[in-house]
Formats: C-alpha cells, sequence, structure tokens
C-alpha cells in the first residue's frame, strides 16, 4: 500500500471581506483562524483549492 501524500496548508492572510467562493475554499481546506496549520491529502481537488486562494495561503509539501 503506497503512502499517501500530503501537504500542509497555513492561512496567512485573513479571509474577511473575501468573495464567498474563496471563503469556502478555505473552510473546505478546514483551515478555521489565522495561522492555523491543516495536513490535507495532496489531490487534484485540494490542488485546486489552494490554487484559488494562493493569495491567502502558504503550502509545504509533507
Amino acid at each position: 500500500m503506497a503512502k499517501k501524500k500530503m501537504m500542509r496548508v497555513t492561512l496567512v492572510r485573513s479571509t474577511s471581506g473575501r468573495l464567498a467562493s474563496h471563503k469556502a475554499c478555505v473552510a473546505g481546506l478546514g483551515l478555521r483562524r489565522m495561522h492555523q496549520i491543516v495536513e490535507v491529502e495532496d489531490t487534484p481537488a485540494t490542488r485546486g483549492m489552494v490554487n484559488k486562494v494562493n493569495y491567502m495561503v502558504k503550502v509545504v509539501e509533507a
């Protein structure tokens, strides 16, 4: 069984005043507050969410 690729995502800019779809992407990634770090699976779906809000998050490959 292959180990799943993971990536660490950190919210570095606030969601207040952002588009609703961008807020939804941040929430979908599991981020709730500033400087919170979550580990998500590296899939095309999560990559798309990260790319949509790339100006608000920082990504580190795990």
